[in-house]
């Protein structure tokens, strides 16, 4: 379903240029598409025409943004089948795995179109003392201004969404750079908002160069950049942006902890996929696995069991459960990584082998915590297993990472349950399922390496405003 090119989108408008980005195939590795590439001066007419057009978009009723929202909503809705393959062609993602994805984007955009009509505020007596009676107040929000959004490849529809859905749904123009691995998607939801009826200079779709890119992060016309993407680019791009407002989704290596009393067929299902759905390739898959000694044996066998059990190959295979990686130097990557740590005294329990982009569905034990497919993020279908003899040992292995995005565990113990939120130092704690779980309207993000800021639609839309206070001094006094 891919067109053999594509425009980007400046101020609303499709637009062609010389110079062309081109776009493979994930899993054959041929040429699929092409689309146009912005330069450094296209995107900062784009920065100029957001700038020019938030004196329009802040004064959109309520009602309007739910409209335009809800129109979204209904054309992601009419085109799902289309949004769908072309996640499959542009990131490998498996089909059935490319059709949930755009049934997320729809998710978060019907989240924004209903809370755009709740931008609440509130009512402040202010007379604490003598020399303040009589006053009281209200407190409103109002849209920072021209937003900066960069995404990656892997959910390259829905986290594009998680940006541009808030923004419209509080009134702030933007302009979003996606991965040059998978620009597609975000063109076509171009198309999309283009229609709308959102002021077409609020918005436009840049496929560039990271160099390019750069006034996206050091504009002063930019009230906030929102990114998502690797710890290395995303801490160096806070670095450099100045007074504006940072939001960073980064990198994880998430752990999953399996206590003894815990459902462990229900856990075996859901590592299962928290491991190795979307190839690895989620800032919160799973990739260690903590599992309590005395049911470790059978966890261990329940998972070997069900991963051998996962077809990798052809996205397009409705019986695929794992594509490619997004691209083979990805995938020689991981290999490298794996057999780092076999040299190091692991063992492979399943799959370690890498045919082109792909690579098999892998589990590794006696995996030294130093290596890197244990304390980097691996970003493949890759995660390590591990026994334990003491829950709160199993937390604190658990927080011994630079990450912390979530984390999850398995138990029957209300105890052990609150233990783990209160200990664990990850932004989300999932009870009996895995750290891969996300409700799009839940507050999403992390700590130490992992970002600063959250997302999820409501969450988003407060980092998106800004709280003004109207003091009334003596106001309802009548006089004579």
């Amino acid at each position: 379903m891919l067109r053999d090119e594509y425009p980007l989108y400046l101020a609303g408008h499709p637009t062609e240029t010389t110079a062309r980005l081109d776009v493979h195939n994930k899993y054959t590795g041929q040429p699929a598409t092409r689309v146009a590439l912005a330069d450094r001066a296209t995107v900062e007419q784009a920065i100029a025409a957001a700038a020019a057009a938030f004196d329009q978009t802040r004064r959109l009723a309520s009602f309007e943004r739910q409209r335009i929202l809800s129109h979204i909503v209904h054309e992601l809705g009419e085109r799902y089948e289309e949004f769908a393959h072309v996640l499959a062609g542009e990131v490998g993602k498996p089909i059935r795995d490319a059709r949930v994805e755009v049934g997320r984007a729809i998710d978060t955009f019907r989240t924004a179109a209903e809370e755009s009509v709740r931008i609440v505020g509130e009512y402040l007596p202010l007379d604490i003392g003598p020399r303040s009676a009589g006053c009281e107040a209200i407190v409103r929000r109002f849209p920072v201004g021209p937003c900066a959004f960069i995404t990656p490849f892997n959910f390259p529809l829905n986290l594009a969404a998680h940006k541009i859905a808030p923004a419209i749904a509080v009134g702030c123009p933007w302009v979003l750079k996606p991965a040059s691995a998978t620009p597609v998607s975000s063109i076509l939801l171009a198309e999309v908002v283009a229609e709308s009826g959102w002021p077409l200079g609020a918005f436009s779709v840049l496929p560039c160069r990271a160099a390019d890119a750069e006034p996206l992060v050091a504009d002063e016309r930019i009230a906030k950049l929102s990114f998502t993407g690797s710890p290395e680019v995303g801490w160096a791009l806070k670095a450099r942006a100045g007074r504006k407002r940072v939001t960073l989704e980064l990198g994880g290596n998430a752990a999953c902890i399996v206590d003894r009393d815990a459902d462990l067929e229900r856990a075996a299902e859901r590592i299962t996929f928290g491991a190795f759905y979307s190839a690895g390739q989620s800032c919160i898959s799973v990739q260690r696995v903590l599992i309590h000694r005395d049911v470790y044996d059978t966890v261990r066998s329940r998972l070997v069991e069900r991963a051998a059990g996962l077809r990798v190959g052809d996205p397009l295979d409705e019986q695929t459960f794992l594509g490619p990686l997004i691209s083979e130097a990805d995938a020689r990557r991981v290999e490298t990584w794996v057999g780092e740590a076999v040299r190091a005294g692991a063992r492979v329990l399943c799959g370690g082998r890498r045919q082109g982009a792909c690579y098999e569905p892998t589990y590794l034990e006696n995996v030294p915590r130093d290596a890197r497919v244990s304390c980097q993020e691996v970003f493949g279908p890759v995660a390590t297993l591990e026994p334990f003899d003491d829950f709160k040992a199993a937390v604190a292995a658990a927080n011994d990472s630079a990450y912390g995005l979530q984390a999850g565990v398995f138990t029957a113990s209300l105890d052990h349950a609150f233990y783990a939120y209160n200990e664990l130092q990850v932004g989300g704690v999932i009870i009996n399922d895995v750290p891969s779980f996300r409700v799009d309207s839940m507050p999403y993000g992390g700590v130490k390496a992992s970002g600063t800021g959250r997302e999820g639609v409501r969450y988003a839309m407060e980092e998106m405003t800004e709280r003004k206070v109207l003091v009334l001094r003596g106001a309802g006094g009548v006089q004579a």
